[in-house]
């Protein structure tokens, strides 16, 4: 049996673990304060039993009045007791009386083979040990409830920080680098104490949201270095290759020229794609919505590739999108898949969602697991890795979902699902 998700959190577990603690101590001391209060009042009321026993026997001997409660051989005297008196011996036992209420019996020997007893009553004494329980018990419900409310009032404190903190680090790692934890107790208070300022004293939770919040800051400012240096080589970069285009152009017809046409094409492609990637890190990029129906941009991408790419209309639906950044990210997708997969290629339109799928050797294992990287290729492919990235920005940028995966019989599937309503139909 699995146990419900609830059960899980640090709260539970600390509720749980306090209340076993608390019941166990409470059943320890309760036990102590048992049996010692029952030891004493068993102890007392012997005491009285025997000096009582012994009255009875001075008079008994000088042929006097036993008194009250004493006896020779009286009803209701428990059988062992007796044994123990008519062997010569003297004892006390608490059973009952002949009206059936709580009795201390002392017993001594008697002449004849008899037992001289007497019986105090024991009520008072049992009515205090049964008092004394019952206190034992509220008292121990009492101080557990109270135990558990504050100690879960003082968890959840603790676990309401690290929810923060969690919160934080997904937010972080969704790409908002701008998020803190911003924990008060990771900064100084600035009093001053008899040794001059002090320090608030850190706890572990502190300690950690303080760490995350360090661990960002450095993050962030690696990151918008990193974005920096892109925009900046590629605003110098296209200058010089304008100029290189130009002359690449001059140049007379033949096999030399056309190998530095193409160089400077790719040159001038990487370099666009430096600058899209710095816009859509610096997320300046600024979406024209529109209503676009789904099936002819999927169409015109595959004209424009002049690729053999085969194009499958399911359901053809109209969403609330940037044509121009859709057509990019299909663009890429499609040039992707006849670049590094394999025949044939094909791009499916299903309502809002949108596959491309060829039949090569499939997506690398850190692409799947961890999405593209920028400038990462592998199995001797060409390409600058580039463009899946840019085909997740952007998609990003829509506030579509674009994930990549292997299908099961081989090939690589891109998987881009577009924000959309399903229109309401009204019965009749």
């Amino acid at each position: 049996m699995r146990l419900p998700a609830w059960t899980a959190s640090l709260t539970w577990k600390a509720a749980a673990f306090i209340t076993v603690m608390c019941c166990a101590l409470a059943a320890l001391l309760g036990i102590l304060v048992h049996v010692s209060v029952t030891n004493q009042t068993v102890r007392e009321a012997r005491e009285r039993a025997l000096s009582r026993l012994d009255e009875a026997t001075t008079a008994f001997e000088a042929g006097g009045r036993l008194g009250p409660g004493a006896g020779v051989d009286p009803p209701g005297l428990p059988e062992s007791l007796r044994a123990l008196a008519v062997d010569g011996q003297r004892g006390t036992m608490v059973g009952s009386g002949h009206d059936a209420r709580p009795t201390m019996w002392a017993a001594g020997p008697a002449a004849g083979g008899t037992a001289l007893a007497v019986q105090i009553d024991y009520g008072q004494g049992a009515r205090t040990i049964d008092g004394l329980d019952n206190a034992i018990l509220g008292s121990s419900v009492l101080a557990i409830g109270a135990t558990l409310l504050v100690g879960a009032f003082a968890v959840t404190r603790v676990t309401r920080r690290l929810h923060t903190t969690a919160r934080v680090a997904r937010k972080i790692s969704a790409g908002d680098l701008d998020a803190r934890v911003n924990d008060p107790r990771t900064k100084e208070t600035g009093a001053t104490g008899a040794a001059g300022d002090t320090a608030r004293h850190q706890d572990e939770v502190a300690a950690v949201a303080g760490a995350l919040d360090s661990m960002a800051s450095s993050l962030q400012a690696r990151i918008l270095t990193e974005q920096r240096f892109t925009a900046d080589v590629a605003h110098e970069l296209r200058t010089p290759l304008t100029g290189l285009h130009a002359a690449a152009e001059l140049l007379p017809p033949g096999r030399p020229t056309e190998l530095v046409r193409d160089r400077v094409a790719a040159l001038r492609t990487l370099t666009e794609d430096l600058l899209e990637i710095s816009r859509l890190d610096a997320r300046s990029e600024r979406v024209d919505l529109d209503a676009t129906w789904l099936a002819p941009v999927a169409e015109r991408v595959v004209r424009a590739s002049a690729t053999d790419t085969e194009v499958v209309v399911v359901r053809d639906v109209c969403v609330v999108t940037d044509r121009r950044r859709l057509e990019r990210v299909l663009g890429n997708l499609v040039a992707n898949a006849h670049r590094h997969g394999g025949a044939p290629v094909t791009l499916t339109v299903n309502g809002p969602v949108i596959t491309v799928r060829d039949h090569g050797e499939g997506y690398p294992d850190y692409l799947v697991e961890h999405g593209p990287q920028r400038f990462r290729t592998e199995g001797g492919a060409r390409g600058h890795g580039l463009g899946l990235t840019i085909a997740l920005g952007q998609a990003e940028a829509l506030g579509a979902r674009l994930r990549f995966t292997n299908a099961p019989d081989g090939g690589a599937v891109a998987t881009l699902t577009l924000p959309y309503d399903e229109p309401v139909t009204w019965p009749g």
